[in-house]
């Protein structure tokens, strides 16, 4: 497509995101970074995990996207009880009839919010892989297809370890970004004391957008353009985490294993998407800077080295974009 005539499109079908946005403010304060990072994930059909302490609205936030859409909403509470067939659904035995037929369960939604993911255990976790890459479970001997557009948003909580389980890094792997929550800051957190300081506070939002319209917008932000240079400074970012002495020799010693190529294409993705967000039909490399950390933060395997001197992947991914040259 022209370049001129993809510009107008995303102009011209980009309305529905300002809609989203005004709706979600309504019941949330803040967070700006956050809601755009879920956007994001929603143009580019990608999970999220969003990581942060109690009380920052981790779950409000992702209720107030989910009541913006025409869609299917389901919440699963995630705990150390939970067994596979509570999330993806189980064969019932009719006796009349002899036969089984399956009843599918909360996973079969457009977007499922995992809240505390890391407090179910590896039998859990493995029933969500399937779900999360290839859009299917397999109930029995048959696999049943997921909704379209089907996006686990999950939540945990960094600092409370107890009752917790690691998730496997072919799991982490899966979501698209991993977003911190931070504090609101003073003037936020006034305007949070005015509006939330009540027994009728509101928390819900209205439907404002079909998936269909998502779905048409999702078409134009797959042909949003990344100029070489861009799609090299990619590369360059992933092969950086697998190679870091080629940049930092101080590095070589903190990173056990780096990004996957899943990274890359995860790059591409969400670039364009931030690219739609912005009304732009092309791609930055200030996109990709505003992105990595959220992308890599969870796909770059620390030594113990780096733990026992308190080195974060953050601190890691920070160091690489300071030496891996900008287009």
């Amino acid at each position: 497509m022209d370049p001129k005539a993809l510009q107008q499109q995303i102009s011209d079908s980009s309305d529905w995101v300002i809609s989203i946005k005004q709706e979600i403010s309504r019941v949330l304060v803040g967070q700006e970074n956050l809601v755009n990072k879920l956007l994001i994930g929603l143009l580019s059909h990608g999970h999220i995990l969003l990581e942060g302490v109690p009380g920052l609205a981790k779950t409000l936030s992702i209720r107030a996207l989910a009541g913006t859409l025409q869609a299917q909403f389901a919440r699963v509470q995630f705990t150390p009880d939970l067994l596979p067939a509570d999330l993806i659904g189980t064969l019932i035995y009719h006796p009349d009839e002899k036969t089984f037929a399956p009843k599918l369960g909360p996973i079969f939604a457009n977007l499922v919010l995992a809240d505390e993911i890391n407090r179910a255990p590896a039998k859990v976790q493995a029933a969500l892989l399937e779900a999360m890459q290839e859009r299917q479970v397999t109930i029995g001997d048959t696999s049943y297809k997921l909704p379209d557009p089907f996006l686990v948003l999950a939540t945990q909580n960094p600092i409370d370890q107890e009752g917790t389980y690691q998730l496997p890094e072919a799991q982490l792997d899966r979501f698209l970004l991993k977003v911190t929550v931070d504090y609101p800051d003073r003037s936020e957190e006034l305007d949070i004391l005015d509006r939330m300081a009540s027994t009728n506070a509101n928390e819900t939002t209205r439907p404002v957008v079909d998936t269909a319209t998502v779905a048409a917008s999702r078409a134009l932000v797959d042909q949003i353009y990344i100029d070489p240079a861009v799609r090299g400074y990619i590369v360059d970012l992933v092969q950086a985490t697998r190679n870091p002495s080629n940049y930092d020799t101080g590095l070589k010693s903190l990173i056990q294993s780096g990004a996957s190529p899943r990274a890359t294409i995860n790059f591409a993705l969400a670039a364009r998407a931030r690219a739609f967000l912005e009304q732009r039909a092309f791609v930055t490399p200030a996109d990709i800077k505003n992105l990595a950390s959220e992308i890599l933060r969870h796909r770059i395997l620390l030594s113990y080295e780096a733990e026992a001197e308190g080195v974060t992947t953050d601190a890691v991914v920070h160091r690489l974009m300071n030496k891996v040259p900008v287009p």
